[in-house]
C-alpha cells in the first residue's frame, strides 16, 4: 500500500484518522507544518495541491521564502573506519568523495550505471 503521496517534489505521508474516519497527509520535506484531509484519493491529491497553493501565498504575504523540497545537500555521520574506505574507494576511482558518494547513492537508488 502506498503511503506516500508527491505533488512537485513535497512528499506528503499518508494516514488515515479513525475518529473522523478521513485520510491526511503531513508534507515531510518542509519544516513548515503543511497537512491536508480527504476521504478519497482525488479529494488529497486535490487537497494536497490546495495546501499547497496555500503555504506559498503566505509566504509570499509574509515576504520569506518557500522551503525547497529538497536542497541537494545531505550529511551523514559514519565511522572513521568507514569514511577512510570510501576515501579510498574515491581516490582509487580517480573521483572526489563527494563526486564518488553522490554516484555510489544515485546506482543504488536508480539503478544506473
Amino acid at each position: 500500500m502506498k503511503t506516500t503521496m508527491q505533488w512537485k517534489g513535497y512528499i506528503a505521508k499518508i494516514e488515515y484518522d479513525p475518529d473522523i474516519r478521513e485520510f491526511y497527509g503531513i508534507v515531510q520535506n518542509a519544516t513548515s507544518v503543511i497537512t491536508f484531509y480527504g476521504s478519497s484519493v482525488e479529494k488529497l491529491e486535490q487537497e494536497f495541491e490546495n495546501s499547497m497553493l496555500e503555504y506559498f501565498k503566505v509566504c509570499e504575504e509574509k515576504g520569506r521564502k518557500p522551503d525547497k523540497p529538497y536542497s541537494g545537500k545531505f550529511s551523514i555521520r559514519l565511522s572513521p573506519q568507514i569514511h577512510g574506505r570510501i576515501a579510498t574507494s574515491a581516490l582509487q576511482a580517480g573521483k572526489s568523495v563527494n563526486k564518488w558518494v553522490s554516484d555510489t547513492l544515485e546506482h543504488s537508488v536508480l539503478g544506473n550505471n
